[in-house]
């Protein structure tokens, strides 16, 4: 008898270590399980009153920091508690924000909750490999910059969009976009270290493109030009100015690379002065 529980003990920590080992899920089935939990919640902003969407927007944006912080867990330390969680909350709350501008049919908004779990499966997939990045050398990191960073443009513009769309005095603008940038911009130069601590050249560059950006909000804050080709101006100067300084920071910036993200806050710039509607008197 003495010996019978033992091994009825054994027998039991066996099986719950085997189902607990069934039960377990990889890295991109945690991702998904997150998408398919933010995405339903998305989709029952559908039928939330105008009154509780900002409520549900905060919601929405928690639920993905929590998510973000179970798929990322065992790696998360340091500055990567900031770092990380940027990108996969501010998405969310800046598409929740857009989905409540689109008209309420299910043929408009179920496209555009598709795309939200598309982006969302890449914004995780993509801080699950800076994670794991920050350790260890790892094949991905290069592919992950790329789509992090077209991620975060889409992200930063679509905030913008939305500051920009409450019209508020050019002073709060300014704010709002100042505070939204230095988290943009830190965040986006950061990966290209993915250190434990920020260095010194990160903050003095994000502190540096802050003030640019909202010096620039200031001015177009003023500007007779419609809300969406406002954000559409500040992001292309976010987009120029931020990837140059990504490759400065991993010491590959060349003649080209600028020349080509010039182009594209040049042409912006142009589109953008062509539709200003100036007033004769």
């Amino acid at each position: 008898m003495k010996e019978l529980f033992p091994r009825i003990r054994i027998f039991v920590k066996g099986v719950l270590r085997r189902v607990k080992k069934r039960l377990s899920f990889s890295k991109r089935e945690q991702c998904v399980v997150a998408t398919i939990v933010c995405t339903s919640i998305l989709l029952l902003t559908q039928n939330v009153a105008s009154d509780y969407r900002y409520v549900f927007v905060l919601f929405l944006s928690f639920c993905t920091a929590v998510s973000a912080i179970l798929c990322l867990r065992e790696d998360l330390k340091g500055i990567e508690w900031l770092t990380l969680l940027i990108l996969p909350t501010f998405y969310s709350a800046a598409v929740a924000m857009f989905y409540f501008l689109l008209p309420v049919r299910w043929l408009t908004r179920i496209p555009v909750a598709i795309l939200y779990a598309v982006g969302l499966y890449a914004v995780l997939l993509t801080e699950n490999i800076y994670n794991v990045a920050a350790n260890r050398t790892i094949a991905l990191l290069r592919a992950a910059h790329s789509v992090g960073f077209l991620i975060t443009f889409v992200t930063y513009f679509l905030s913008l969009q939305i500051v920009f769309a409450f019209t508020f005095d050019p002073f709060l603008n300014t704010l709002c976009v100042a505070l939204l940038s230095f988290l943009f911009v830190f965040q986006s130069l950061w990966s290209m270290e993915l250190e434990t601590k920020a260095s010194r050249r990160v903050w003095i560059i994000s502190i540096i493109l802050t003030i640019v950006l909202l010096e620039m909000t200031w001015i177009v804050s003023f500007w007779p030009v419609a809300s969406m080709m406002r954000a559409l101006f500040i992001a292309s100067i976010y987009y120029s100015l931020v990837g140059m300084s990504q490759q400065y920071v991993v010491e590959k910036m060349y003649k080209k690379t600028v020349m080509e993200f010039m182009i594209v806050c040049v042409v912006v710039a142009v589109i953008f002065f062509l539709t200003t509607q100036f007033r004769t008197g």
